[in-house]
């Protein structure tokens, strides 16, 4: 008489993992201002180009696992610093609609980054809702708003928010725009990070497409999950 058995394990999920609530639904806020089509020291190809590409291969990853929305700043017929649009609330199956809206921006605009995110936490509810926000940006705030200022009021407020700043290329010249907070800043790290600081997220600097899809997957994916399929024989 004897007896095996044989184990066998069904991946669930995808083995992304998240440094935030994989339940709460996230907005990404996505930089669509004129810096991202420029070049400049040691970027050859516009940011843009680039970002497209680590969006196409990170979002299908993501989507079965957490709702995703996404809000873009920058381009659009008001001034440089007013065009901040909400392109789509958080839904399942978000992968196509996010990336066809990237696809077809036309970089262009200042760069509002507080404006833009407390637009999308309101958007989000954060103050009754866990929620997460993504924050990928190639620069600094340039409207004159502050970021650090509003990270510690978005954090005492609401009731469960995270966060997570992504800076891509990010190139500082910290006497060219209006940027209140930049001192207390180095040259390369963008003022936004202040707002992770605050609400607990993470910061994340990335010069490649397999580095900005290495963070999008860390924030916005989900812990691997598995079952153990277990098959019993005896003789």
């Amino acid at each position: 008489m004897f007896r095996s058995f044989a184990i066998a394990c069904t991946l669930l999920a995808q083995p992304v993992h998240s440094s935030g609530n994989c339940a709460a639904d996230a907005m990404i806020v996505f930089d669509g201002s004129g810096s991202m089509a420029e070049l400049g020291p040691g970027i050859d190809t516009p940011r843009i180009f680039e970002a497209r590409k680590a969006m196409r291969r990170a979002l299908p990853q993501i989507e079965p696992f957490r709702n995703l929305g996404l809000l873009i700043y920058g381009p659009g017929p008001l001034d440089g610093c007013s065009n901040i649009e909400l392109k789509l609330m958080p839904r399942a199956a978000a992968a196509a609609p996010i990336l066809a809206e990237v696809d077809q921006l036309q970089p262009g605009g200042m760069t509002p980054i507080a404006t833009s995110v407390r637009a999308a936490a309101e958007a989000l509810n954060f103050r009754e809702r866990p929620s997460t926000i993504v924050l990928i940006t190639d620069g600094n705030e340039t409207c004159g708003g502050t970021p650090c200022a509003l990270g510690e009021s978005l954090a005492t407020s609401a009731h469960d928010l995270t966060i997570h700043t992504i800076g891509f290329k990010i190139r500082i010249d910290p006497f060219s725009w209006d940027t209140p907070e930049q001192e207390s800043y180095e040259r390369n790290v963008t003022v936004a990070k202040c707002l992770s600081d605050a609400t607990g997220g993470t910061y994340a600097s990335t010069e490649t497409v397999e580095e900005l899809v290495a963070a999008l997957n860390e924030t916005l994916g989900c812990l691997l999950i598995g079952r153990a399929e277990t098959n019993f024989e005896t003789g």
